[in-house]
């Protein structure tokens, strides 16, 4: 596993998401509370897409269903969804934000 730059830190505003292609899958990197988190992009109800969600606290919420999801651990908060999302190690290198795949 390797940390893979992602986005610049000034691009994800707090309480907002950036999704970013990284190697084979859509990473949605969140940040609240002045955390950064990274999610898979993909609810695990229908696969529909996290980042048109909005986060409330450290929740996501799916916009199809309103399925919700906890960024720091990928739990499901809030069904449809039962199954977590998964999470990947972030760290600051700098302006970059880095995601651990």
């Amino acid at each position: 596993m390797a940390f893979v730059s992602a986005v610049r830190a000034s691009d994800v505003p707090d309480g907002s998401v950036q999704v970013c292609d990284l190697e084979d899958r859509e990473v949605a990197i969140c940040k609240a509370n002045g955390q950064i988190y990274a999610i898979d992009n993909l609810c695990t109800h229908d696969d529909g897409p996290l980042d048109q969600g909005e986060i409330d606290g450290f929740e996501i919420e799916c916009p199809r269903h309103r399925a919700r999801f906890d960024i720091r651990t990928g739990e499901a908060t809030r069904g449809p969804a039962i199954m977590p999302v998964d999470t990947y190690p972030v760290r600051v290198n700098g302006e970059e934000i880095e995601v651990e795949l």
